[in-house]
């Protein structure tokens, strides 16, 4: 077999890292999103499974098919969507969040198929996509932050370990937050370990509902927060490891693991960009040609990761609600960074994304959709209200 024969010790490893980076960096988050719409334990390790599988499955797939390192995963700042989304007033219902997966997932597809994703990205400008992004991320580092509270010296250590893990191991800061704060939960007391279980993972079927509200409120944002945040620098990632990916195809897939794994918690799926990062460098595999097999590996560590859902949903069960989210939180602080240095760039629509910034953290909810919609709309409004047939500076000057 090609993939065997291509495939080193160097691409083991960088898939192995990939999938760890991946998985652990940012579970925590998907966990509190299946909590906020009111998971059961087994709805819980159903959305591992899922994830896992789709991951797994799509990054084996594509990268075969392709031969370019191909990384699929889950959406970090849509299940931020989901949590934010799922929190707002009058709540959204498991059965009506997977009915809005399903908007998302056809949305993922017909932006494959029509050849739209290009040029619907470029209908939103960058800097309120960033703006949006920002508005949903900061509210769970405040979070993390207002945890010290209940339990300070958890979330001190955890800031601590953050702030070294970013000097001197940036790629495994998450990790050793992680790890830190498991380990003051630990001698505090503070684990749950009634919550703990192993074994291999049943998949859990959810029904889908139909609400125009979850639709707008979780659906559509999640679309739109998955392919701005994901799938452009996911395709930019690639590129700029000196590969040509077929885009359209690869949004396409996207959204059929979305459609078809939305009923057991596979929210959505898209484009890696930072693990991709891993996978595509020359550690992985000397030859660019070969680096493919790292992506393979790292699909079946991630497979392997969704058969033991249970495992993983009991082990984060098993953690205090402060380390959870304290995890997720700083997790996000550099693409919180990252967002608002792009909202705020451009002086000619600073205020739009300001609006929109603060409109999506507000967490306000109107006609029973949430703030990231309604996020985006005030800040499209401020967006043509400021610049539709104004003056040039030229002609306002002219008298």
């Amino acid at each position: 077999m090609r993939a065997a024969a291509d495939s080193s010790f160097a691409a083991f490893a960088a898939g192995f890292v990939a999938t760890l980076v991946g998985f652990t960096s940012t579970i925590a988050l998907v966990f509190h999103a299946a909590q906020s719409l009111g998971a059961t334990p087994a709805q819980a390790a159903s959305w591992v499974w899922a994830l896992g599988i789709g991951m797994g499955v799509g990054t084996i797939g594509l990268s075969l098919w392709t031969r370019i390192p191909i990384l699929i995963t889950w959406s970090t700042p849509g299940a931020a969507v989901i949590a934010a989304a799922a929190g707002g007033a009058g709540g959204i219902t498991m059965p009506e969040a997977v009915g809005a997966f399903l908007v998302c997932g056809l949305l993922m597809l017909l932006s494959g198929l029509t050849g739209w994703f290009e040029k619907l990205m470029n209908r939103i400008p960058a800097t309120l996509a960033a703006a949006l992004l920002a508005g949903i991320l900061t509210k769970f580092a405040l979070m993390a932050f207002a945890g010290t509270t209940e339990h300070p010296l958890l979330v001190v250590v955890m800031f601590a370990l953050y702030l070294l893990g970013r000097r001197f191991w940036p790629r495994f800061a998450v990790l050793g937050v992680l790890a830190g704060g498991v380990a003051v939960a630990v001698a505090q007391g503070l684990l749950n370990t009634a919550a703990l279980n192993g074994g291999l993972t049943s998949p859990v079927l959810v029904m889908p509902a139909w609400s125009w509200q979850a639709a707008l409120g979780m659906g559509v944002p999640l679309f739109i927060v998955t392919m701005a945040s994901q799938a452009v620098p996911g395709v930019a990632a690639i590129r700029v490891a000196g590969y040509k990916p077929p885009v359209s195809p690869m949004m396409s897939w996207s959204g059929v693991f979305t459609l078809l794994l939305a009923p057991f918690g596979g929210y959505t799926f898209n484009l890696a960009a930072i693990t991709a990062a891993i996978v595509t460098s020359p550690h992985a595999h000397a030859e660019p040609g070969k680096r493919y097999t790292a992506a393979l590996w790292s699909g079946l560590f991630y497979i392997a990761m969704g058969l033991l859902g249970s495992a993983v949903a009991g082990v984060l069960a098993a953690f205090p609600h402060t380390l959870v989210i304290g995890v997720a939180g700083l997790a996000l602080l550099g693409t919180i960074g990252g967002g608002l240095a792009t909202a705020l760039s451009g002086i000619a629509h600073r205020e739009a994304a300001l609006i929109t910034f603060l409109v999506t953290l507000s967490g306000m909810t109107l006609w029973g959709v949430g703030s990231a919609f309604w996020g985006l709309v005030a800040g499209a409004i401020a967006l043509f209200v400021e610049h539709y047939r104004a003056p040039s500076p030229d002609s306002a000057d002219s008298p």
